[in-house]
């Protein structure tokens, strides 16, 4: 690639002849707020050829985002300015154009996915509308010929019944449908290039493979070039050609996908390599983590922005700002010690991984389960309407028949896709939902249908860590006063002075300042706000806690400081875990034992090193085999079998086993029989007739 700051301050247009689709010169976006100015994006340049992907990574708020819409010029105005800098679209400067010609040249020139497709799509409008919009207004086409488009690229990104579909609405299609949705609607002009802001974020793991295939498919087969967001370095390795590597809103490394993952020449990538948990490396004792979080670009340090958090750190990396320059052939860094890092490798700067102690196997007293379910069923009745004045019901089978243990100190991960029932599960535990049938024992006692004082001593013993850090804190309420209500209302603590003191306590204990307390929800960072739900989940003094999805929404780094704290506080107060996830990585790392659900259903148990190394069900194979690996050199190895289809809807099921719709080995037996959760092996559990 060419060097990016040698193009700073040039004037001269860009050849017709350029190889480059589009070039990000010097780039300065400003946001205006009453608290100040915060500088978003400080001097990046990148470029992107016709046809090749490159990627933007980095943490939450390094402006990866504020990039991509800076250059569809969709800033959010007057708060969001372009303060400097150029972008090239084919030779043509786009913060030169008025907005009529940007106009046309968005969506078909240059298109743009974004992260949430149901906050993207109208949810007003038929889907056909929505893909036919852009034709009718940038290619002129007419109705009829716009309709039979739509069709052929609903048929193009693999949604079936296309001529049915077009004309339902958003909230008829699951989240992968809808995002093929959103990848039609940026195809349909034939773009020249595509921004993909966190395409697949929201998507289980199998979507996520299926998606990502599918656009690097499309930008293979039609020329079309990517520029793809994301924190998601195992998706890097796989689709990407290049990379640029942003940290508080400046590039801290380019290079090639290949070169970047196999010797970073920055200490901050060197360190998100490190912070994620692996499927194809030993599992270490702990995590690797970045500690402390990025600066505050209101009023951003005056040196190195990573400085504060660097292992490497110098004294003249707190003085100086360093420029991105050239350490070797088509590899840029802004680090002053990139060249000795070239030479002696992260391990040379004492980088390496301190935690390469093999995990210790925990001594779990069996003869008495914490947790026993049986049999759990927890229906839902849906309204479908009123046909011939005689009200309709249909029943959603959220779990459908679960069993398992959970013994004292130990982690019980639940994975698998969206609308598998995971959340229902620990909903049903913490008796938030009802259960249609079954049993659950905690402690000996049967609490399925607990009431009364029974019921308010199950709920002081068994605590919840939420998915959404920030929508599961009250707003209006300051950290101390969140973590001390539930300690009053239990009479736990016996006066607000008391009370004050367990909440520093707390604090202390979960990584963050007692002054914390003082502040409100809106004024700590995602990573900080989970620390505080652990917090009030730890102020019952808890036997078990149910984790829902409690690092999903965080970057990889600080996701890798909040499974350590939990694994410190689980041997520290012995806790009890059922963790419930999809990411399989993290799970492999804290879990004990994982159970693998389908649709309400179990289709295998096993301990985790015995289900990742040897899975049984196909299923759970399917989903192994979708998680990307961080390393380019093992997935150009890697045969990417990707699951096909989507889950059925739960209002539906199939017959049989529910997984036979998309499972490989299906035949006419598992259309009619529904397979037993049987013990193949020995603790080792799985439920398929071709096992």
């Amino acid at each position: 690639m060419d060097q990016p700051t040698a193009l700073r301050g040039a004037t001269v247009p860009a050849s017709a002849q350029s190889p480059w689709l589009l070039e990000v010169e010097d780039l300065h976006v400003h946001f205006v707020t009453t608290r100040g100015v915060v500088r978003a994006v400080e001097g990046i340049s990148y470029k992107v050829r016709p046809g090749e992907t490159v990627a933007l990574v980095g943490e939450s708020g390094c402006g990866k985002s504020v990039s991509a819409l800076a250059i569809m010029r969709l800033l959010a105005r007057p708060a969001g300015r372009i303060v400097a800098g150029r972008i090239l679209f084919q030779g043509r400067n786009l913060l030169d154009l008025p907005e009529d010609e940007m106009r046309e040249i968005r969506g078909r020139d240059i298109a743009m996915i974004f992260q949430e497709p149901m906050t993207s799509l109208n949810p007003v409008l038929t889907i056909g509308f929505q893909i036919m919009e852009p034709l009718l207004i940038h290619l002129n086409l007419t109705e009829e010929a716009a309709r039979a488009r739509a069709v052929e690229l609903l048929k193009m990104v693999g949604i079936p019944d296309p001529e049915r579909r077009l004309d339902q609405y958003p909230h008829q299609f699951s989240g992968g449908m809808r995002q093929r949705v959103m990848i039609a609607i940026a195809l349909s002009c034939n773009p020249r290039l595509i921004i993909a802001d966190e395409p697949t974020t929201a998507l289980d793991v199998t979507i996520q493979a299926q998606i990502l295939k599918l656009m690097k498919d499309l930008s293979r087969d039609l020329g079309i070039a990517m520029v793809i967001i994301t924190h998601n370095l195992g998706i890097v390795a796989r689709y990407a050609n290049r990379v640029n590597v942003m940290y508080a809103a400046r590039l801290a490394e380019q290079g090639s996908a290949a070169d970047v993952f196999a010797k970073p020449l920055h200490p901050y990538t060197a360190g998100l390599l490190r912070s994620v948990p692996r499927l194809d490396q030993p599992r270490g004792l702990k995590l690797e983590t970045i500690e402390g979080l990025p600066p505050n670009l209101l009023d951003p340090p005056p040196g190195c922005r990573f400085a504060p958090r660097c292992l490497a750190r110098q004294d003249a990396c707190v003085a100086q700002v360093p420029e991105i320059v050239q350490v070797e052939p088509h590899r840029y860094s802004a680090c002053i010690r990139a060249r000795e890092m070239a030479q002696v490798g992260p391990a040379g700067l004492q980088l390496q991984s301190a935690n390469p102690q093999p995990p210790v196997r925990k001594a779990l007293d069996k003869a008495q389960p914490l947790m026993k379910v049986h049999d759990l069923k927890t229906y839902f009745e849906v309204g479908a309407g009123v046909r011939l004045f005689k009200s309709a019901h249909l029943e959603v089978r959220a779990v459908d028949g679960l069993s398992f243990e959970v013994f004292r100190g130990e982690t019980v991960g639940l994975v698998g896709e969206s609308g598998c029932g995971k959340t229902t599960v620990g909903r049903t535990l913490l008796r938030l939902e009802e259960a249609t049938a079954g049993e659950m024992v905690f402690e000996g006692a049967n609490v399925t249908r607990a009431g009364g004082q029974q019921l308010k001593d199950y709920r002081r013993k068994i605590q919840v860590i939420f998915q959404d850090p920030f929508s599961s804190l009250n707003p209006r309420m300051t950290i101390g006063q969140i973590i001390a209500e539930p300690m009053r209302v239990y009479r736990l603590v016996a006066d607000r002075g008391a009370a004050r003191a367990r909440v520093a306590e707390l604090l202390t204990q979960v990584g963050l300042f007692e002054y914390m307390a003082e502040r409100y929800p809106h004024e700590l960072s995602g990573g900080q706000r989970q620390r505080v739900g652990i917090a009030r989940a730890l102020a019952m003094q808890p036997s078990f806690i149910v984790c829902d999805e409690p690092v999903s929404a965080l970057d990889v780094s600080i996701q890798a400081q909040i499974i350590n704290l939990l694994e410190e506080l689980q041997a520290k107060f012995k806790l009890t875990f059922l963790f419930i996830a999809h990411d399989l990585a993290v799970v492999r790392h804290i879990s004990d034992r994982v159970i693998v659900m389908y649709l309400g259903r179990v289709m295998e148990v096993a301990d985790r090193d015995t289900l990742y190394a040897e899975p049984l069900h196909p299923y759970t194979k399917a989903l192994l085999d979708a998680v990307p690996i961080p390393d380019p050199e093992i997935e150009a190895k890697r045969e990417h079998r990707v699951l096909g289809g989507e889950v059925p809807s739960p209002l539906n099921p199939p017959q049989g086993c529910v997984f036979h719709t998309r499972c490989p080995l299906a035949s006419e037996e598992c259309k009619m029989a529904i397979p037993e959760l049987r013990e193949v092996r020995p603790r080792h559990f799985a439920a398929c007739i071709k096992v």
